[in-house]
C-alpha cells in the first residue's frame, strides 16, 4: 500500500547555473540551426545536432557533430564549402559564438570572472557520423529509426494544475519568481546575481501536498557586504510569492545562503557541462529517468522527443480521469523505428487496467510513436529549446510558438475512446 503522509523534497538550479548556462548555450545552437536551415530551404528533417557545451572561468566549448545548411559552413573565396581531413564540411563558428555570447548575456553575466563580451569560446563542431546517419535518415523511408537506443520515462500527477509533482514545480516557481524580479531590477532583487539553487521538502497528508517543513535557497549577491539574513530579507516575500497560501507556518525551517556569502558564481565559481541537471528537467526525482539528456540534440534523438512523448501521454492519461497518477517508459533501439516497448504503471490509482492503456498506446491508434511519428504529432523541427534549458522541461504552458507542445492535452478523447 502507498504511504499517505511524508516528506518529499525536490531541487531546481537557475538559469544562470553553470550546468545550466550550458544547457542554454547548447540549445541555443538547436535553435540556431533550425533557423538558419529554414532560411536557407534546408529541409527541417535533415537537421542533426548533438550539442555539447564546457564552461568555466572566461571559457566556453562547444563540441559535438552536426548537419547544418551551408549558411553555417566555410567557404572559400570562390565560394566552395571547404572539406576537413575526414572529407566533412568545416562549421564557421562566427554564429554559433554570436549565439553563445546572446544567451550569456540574456542570462546576466556580465562579471570579471565570466563576462559574455569577453570570454573566450572555441567551437569544435564537426559532421555528423556516416555510420550514425544511416539508421536515422529519412531519405523517402517510411520507418525511419531512431537516433539511439534507450528509455524514456513520463510521468504525470494531480498534485498541481500543471499535473507536475508539487515538489519540483515549487523548486522551480521559486527560483523563475527570483529571476524575473532580479531581470525587472525590482527593488533590492536587483542585488542578486543569476546562479541560485533551491529545494523544498514537502510534507503530504492523505497522498496530497498541503506544506513545506524546509525551505532552501542558496543565491548569488552582487553587493559583497550583504549577510545570509540580509539575503533572507530580499528573497522570502518572492518565495512566499511563489508558494500556495497557507504552505509556510511557524514551523517551516528556513535555510538562506546557509554558508554565508555567495558572490563569485556561476561558471567563474564552478564549472558547468550540458545535461548534468536531468533530474531538475523533469520530475525532480519523483519519477524514474531513462538517463539521457535533453538539451544540445535535435529531435531525432529520442532521449529527447521519447521522453517528450512519454510525458504527453503520461499528462493526458491523468488529465483524461484515467488514473491520478501515471508513468509511462518507452524503449527503442538505434535505427529500429518503433518501440521495443510500451509499460504503464498506474500505481493503483487507475480507473482501467494498465495492460488495456499499454496496447491502446501499442496500436498506435493514439499517437504514432516511431521516432518521425513523435516530431510529426509534436511538431518538433523547430526552434523552440532555448526557453526549456531552465526551470524545467515539463509543466510549462504550451507557446503559440509550438513550445511544450507534449504540455497539451488533447489526447483524451482519442485515450477515452482506445480503452472502452
Amino acid at each position: 500500500m502507498a504511504r499517505s503522509s511524508y516528506l518529499f523534497t525536490s531541487e531546481s538550479v537557475s538559469e544562470g547555473h553553470p550546468d545550466k548556462v550550458c544547457d542554454r548555450i547548447s540549445d541555443e545552437i538547436v535553435d540556431l540551426v533550425f533557423r538558419e536551415a529554414k532560411k536557407a530551404g534546408m529541409d527541417a528533417s535533415r537537421v542533426r545536432i548533438a550539442c555539447e557545451t564546457l564552461a568555466t572561468t572566461n571559457r566556453v566549448i562547444i563540441a559535438g557533430e552536426v548537419r547544418v545548411p551551408e549558411t553555417l559552413l566555410k567557404k572559400d573565396k570562390a565560394g566552395a564549402i571547404l572539406l576537413d581531413a575526414a572529407g566533412n564540411p568545416v562549421v564557421n563558428p562566427a554564429k554559433f559564438k554570436s549565439a553563445a555570447r546572446k544567451a550569456i548575456r540574456a542570462i546576466g553575466y556580465e562579471q570579471d570572472g565570466f563576462h559574455w563580451k569577453t570570454c573566450r569560446i572555441d567551437v569544435l563542431l564537426h559532421g555528423q557520423s556516416a555510420d550514425i546517419a544511416q539508421g536515422v535518415d529519412e531519405s523517402g523511408n517510411k520507418d525511419v529509426g531512431a537516433g539511439d537506443q534507450g528509455i524514456m520515462f513520463g510521468y504525470a500527477s494531480r498534485e498541481t494544475p500543471e499535473l507536475l509533482p508539487a515538489p519540483i514545480y515549487y523548486a522551480h516557481k521559486i527560483l523563475e519568481t527570483l529571476t524575473l524580479a532580479r531581470k525587472a531590477n525590482n527593488g533590492p532583487a536587483g542585488k542578486l546575481g543569476p546562479d541560485a539553487k533551491s529545494q523544498v521538502t514537502v510534507r503530504y497528508e492523505g497522498g496530497q501536498p498541503v506544506g513545506v517543513t524546509q525551505i532552501v535557497l542558496s543565491t548569488q549577491h552582487l553587493d559583497a557586504s550583504l549577510t545570509s539574513a540580509d539575503v533572507r530579507q530580499i528573497v522570502e516575500p518572492f518565495i512566499r510569492e511563489a508558494l500556495p497560501d497557507g504552505w509556510i507556518d511557524d514551523e517551516t525551517v528556513w535555510y538562506i545562503n546557509p554558508t554565508g556569502k555567495f558572490v563569485v558564481g556561476g561558471p567563474d565559481g564552478d564549472a558547468g557541462l550540458t545535461g548534468r541537471k536531468i533530474i531538475v528537467d523533469t520530475y525532480g526525482g519523483a519519477a524514474p529517468h531513462g538517463g539521457g539528456a535533453f538539451s544540445g540534440k535535435d529531435p531525432t534523438k529520442v532521449d529527447r522527443s521519447a521522453a517528450y512523448a512519454a510525458r504527453y501521454l503520461a499528462k493526458n492519461v491523468v488529465a483524461a480521469g484515467l488514473a491520478e497518477r501515471a508513468t509511462i517508459q518507452l524503449s527503442y533501439a538505434i535505427g529500429v523505428a518503433q518501440p521495443l516497448s510500451i509499460y504503464v504503471n498506474l500505481h493503483g490509482t487507475g480507473k482501467v487496467d494498465e495492460a488495456v492503456i499499454e496496447r491502446a498506446l501499442r496500436g498506435g491508434a493514439v499517437m504514432d510513436l516511431t521516432p518521425r511519428g513523435i516530431r510529426t504529432h509534436l511538431d518538433l523541427n523547430k526552434p523552440i529549446y532555448a526557453k526549456t534549458s531552465a526551470y524545467g522541461h515539463f509543466g510549462r504552458k504550451a507557446g503559440r510558438d509550438g513550445s511544450f507542445s507534449w504540455e497539451k492535452t488533447d489526447l483524451i478523447a482519442a485515450l477515452k475512446a482506445a480503452v472502452k
